[in-house]
């Protein structure tokens, strides 16, 4: 009887120890989920931010500006002569050829001219005839004729002969100012608006013209550089023609592509800049006289150069920074000195290498050691507005 008692209390011992037992763990493990449940609560979420990758390429380094195009060559077209227009050969906006009949102004009076002219010279012609003759007669007489007459005769011979070069002169002239009543284009080009109508009377002595041509095939831009970049300028220019872009004033579209044909003989000491011209083909007429236009001179190229997105080069009060994502999707600031910029790009002279992910996109949320879920940025950006090198 004293061992089946002995054995109840056993088995009631253990059974109440292991029940206290597994009360106890069940509390521990309460306690435990409630300490996690804590701590992931009181970890911050993961930032949703954009990246893109540190690119190796060849970057091409631009001078960029504002320039004004200019008409290869600009004629203000004036008459030589004097006259009433009778015949208007050309409509405004035109493009005429070298040659082309741009007026018509009476040539009635000038015809007249000349042809006093060539009757004058035959009256002369006439003249000389006879006198020819005269001195051929006083010459056979020999000493029957003195020799005052015989050489008064040759004088006038002379004369006569001097007076039709003087007559072949004048109408040279004549005719020239007959041609004169037909004003034609000096060079090809478009025509501008017209200064005169028909019925007019025109005057050489003007400063009203008829009308101004403006050569666009080529056509001309001109713009400045800073005097700092001369020396670059004078270098590469050695080597071959510079290339030239132009762009809309807002930079968003690419109007021609030229070649840097002159630099100016001297600095603008009170800008500090240097005048260059370019020349385009424009055989699409897509630069015309006047317009203002944005233009990207190219320098040189930059091989092999360190390149990330503008979006992920930051400011701020004691420099430029960039944030990278490390293989554990932790941001990391990493201090940066850039270099040219152009479309959006930016050359990273220090603080980046190749291969990196930048955050380009959600910085505003980011602190260094923040984790990071990332979205790869897209590669078809808007072009940035140009910092010049």
């Amino acid at each position: 009887m004293k061992t089946s008692r002995t054995i109840v209390w056993i088995l009631l011992v253990a059974a109440v120890g292991g029940a206290g037992y597994y009360g106890w763990q069940r509390y521990q493990d309460a306690e435990s989920a409630k300490k996690t449940s804590a701590q992931k609560s009181a970890r911050p979420p993961a930032v949703r931010v954009s990246t893109a990758p540190v690119e190796k390429i060849d970057f091409p380094v631009f001078l960029t500006g504002l320039g004004t195009v200019q008409g290869f060559n600009t004629v203000q077209v004036r008459t030589r002569v004097d006259g009433q227009i009778d015949k208007i050969g050309f409509t405004e906006g035109q493009l005429v050829k070298e040659g082309d009949l741009l007026v018509e102004i009476d040539p009635r009076p000038f015809q007249a001219a000349l042809d006093q002219a060539k009757a004058k010279r035959a009256q002369d012609e006439a003249n000389l005839n006879n006198a020819n003759l005269d001195l051929q007669r006083y010459t056979k007489l020999g000493e029957f004729a003195t020799r005052q007459q015989t050489d008064t005769q040759r004088a006038t011979v002379a004369q006569l002969t001097a007076q039709i070069s003087a007559d072949e002169a004048a109408i040279a002239n004549a005719q020239t100012q007959l041609s004169y009543t037909q004003v034609k284009a000096p060079i090809s080009g478009v025509a501008g608006l017209r200064q005169v109508d028909i019925g007019n009377i025109v005057n050489a002595s003007s400063q009203t013209g008829i009308v101004s041509i403006a050569q666009i095939e080529p056509i001309a831009v001109i713009f400045t550089a800073p005097e700092g970049e001369l020396p670059y300028i004078n270098e590469a220019q050695k080597v071959a023609p510079l290339k030239v872009i132009a762009f809309t004033t807002d930079g968003k579209k690419q109007l021609a592509e030229g070649k840097l044909t002159v630099v100016n003989n001297q600095v603008d000491t009170s800008s500090g800049t240097i005048r260059l011209k370019a020349v385009f083909d424009n055989k699409d007429h897509a630069l015309w006289p006047g317009q203002s236009v944005s233009t990207r001179l190219l320098v040189r190229t930059l091989k092999d150069a360190t390149v990330v997105p503008d979006d992920a080069v930051q400011h701020s009060t004691s420099g430029l920074y960039s944030y990278t994502v490390s293989p554990d999707n932790k941001a990391e600031l990493r201090k940066v000195k850039v270099g040219a910029s152009i479309d959006g790009r930016t050359v990273i002279e220090e603080g980046l290498t190749p291969g990196q992910q930048v955050i380009t996109g959600g910085q505003f949320k980011v602190q260094p050691g923040s984790v990071v879920t990332t979205a790869v940025a897209s590669s078809e950006q808007a072009p940035a507005k140009v910092r010049q090198e």
